[in-house]
Formats: C-alpha cells, structure tokens, sequence
C-alpha cells in the first residue's frame, strides 16, 4: 500500500488536519491521502511561543494545521510578525529568510514556510545564546 508510513512512541503527539492526537501507546500509522500533519518536535505547544522567531513558528504552525478560519487570521498574525521582525534585525541572512518564509505562506506553503521558520529560531537561540555570554 503507498503513502507515508510515520513510526511514533507513547506519549508522542500529532496534529493531523487540525485534530490533535496523543499516542498513549506506540504505534505505526500510514497516511494513503494527502493531510496536513505535524508530529514529535515540529509542534510547538501555545506556551513556548515567547519570544519573536517562535511567536513567527507558532502562527505558521496554525496557519498550517488549522480550519480555515483559524488559517486565515494565522496568516495575518505570522505576516505582522515576521514583518517586524525583519524591521528590527541586523541580520542580512536573517531578513532573507524571513522574506523566503512570508512568500510561502501567502503562496499557501505552509510547511515550507515552517521549515524556514525553524531555521530562523535556530539563529534567533544563536543570537541570543551569544548575547547572554558577553
């Protein structure tokens, strides 16, 4: 049978097409449709959305995995956000990045976009790891 085959733990978590699953045992699914589906580390809980990479991250992340209506404000919260951000970097690769992410999201890439976003709060714990060491 083709289509995804996605192994997860106990206690791991998915948000398939808006819904979101707890494996209280292991298990072995395989997706045969096209879905919108994050899992383990991607999914970025409310709470750890605190700082502005991860408030850009968060809104993708609801803009991705939504209702349509939930996607659509996403995308407005994720463009304001990531709108700022550019204006306040100095970071010439950092704005880059956060121009490459608003053009998949308002392409509807989502995923994409979240890929991109990751690499952004990648830089953005750099930065800030290297400022609090001075």
């Amino acid at each position: 049978m083709a289509g995804l085959g996605i192994r997860l733990e106990a206690d791991d978590r998915m948000i398939l097409n808006g819904a979101g699953v707890h494996f209280l045992t292991g298990a072995q699914i395989r997706l045969t449709n096209r879905a919108d589906f994050l899992f383990g580390r991607q999914i970025m809980r409310p709470e750890e959305a605190n700082t502005p990479a991860r408030l850009i991250y968060y809104a993708l992340q609801t803009a991705y995995v939504g209702t349509a209506e939930e996607r659509k404000a996403a995308l407005a919260e994720a463009t304001l956000h990531i709108t700022a951000f550019i204006q306040e970097t100095t970071s010439e690769s950092a704005r880059g990045l956060l121009a490459d992410a608003l053009r998949e999201a308002t392409e509807g890439q989502f995923y994409r976009a979240l890929k991109i976003a990751r690499r952004i709060v990648r830089h953005e714990d750099a930065v800030l790891q290297d400022a609090g060491g001075l």
